[in-house]
């Protein structure tokens, strides 16, 4: 089945990356950054526009999202919290001309994302109708996850603190899900980045 899309991606990448130390965003991993490779595997995917919403060291990071498929929007407010990067990506979706019926938000240090989930999410949304389509792993639902334009309003106004889980929660007879197992690895600390590099490209759940 070939997708047409006007399902737009928000890759969320504003944060300081206190716990790493480091901005992660810029972690080199099988020849790019944590950024620039969720970036590469979002170009390879149905979606577009494509939005990378930037923060805490946007000047250092910048230079990874040299991409002429990619608008970078800068949360001047990313100290709040995810809540107001996924704000400032929904609030950037009025500036395209065509219509977008959905966005996905996703974060940039699953390195485990590929073209085939973030596809998937799209197919799913066709198929079920749903007007959320969630990624399920270690028991929980979470990003990457799909929101039809209903809910741009509330992704807007979300708690700042808080992510698009609150949302996820409060409408879950509205949620369809898809497995995502390796979903659960993210890398927030030192501790993470040495067990990808010890996995390499193998994902850690079989």
């Amino acid at each position: 089945m070939k997708l047409k899309s006007n399902i737009a991606i928000i890759i969320l990448a504003a944060g300081a990356s206190t716990r790493m130390g480091t901005p992660k965003q810029l972690l080199p991993y099988q020849g790019y950054s944590l950024l620039s490779r969720t970036i590469e595997t979002v170009i390879a995917s149905v979606c577009k526009p494509i939005i990378v919403v930037l923060g805490a060291n946007a000047q250092q990071i910048s230079s990874e999202v040299n991409q002429p498929l990619v608008k970078v929007v800068k949360n001047p407010d990313w100290l709040l919290g995810m809540g107001s990067s996924i704000r400032s990506g929904i609030l950037s979706l009025a500036t395209f001309s065509e219509t977008i019926e959905a966005a996905i938000i996703s974060v940039c240090d699953q390195p485990f994302l590929s073209p085939e989930i973030i596809n998937h999410l799209v197919l799913v949304y066709h198929s079920t109708g749903k007007p959320i389509i969630a990624c399920q792993y270690a028991d929980t639902l979470g990003v990457p996850v799909l929101f039809n334009h209903k809910f741009f309003s509330e992704l807007a106004t979300l708690d700042q603190t808080i992510g698009a889980k609150q949302l996820i929660k409060k409408y879950h007879k509205d949620v369809f899900s898809i497995a995502f197992p390796n979903g659960v690895i993210d890398i927030d600390t030192p501790q993470d980045y040495q067990q990808l590099q010890k996995t390499g490209n193998k994902s850690i759940y079989k």
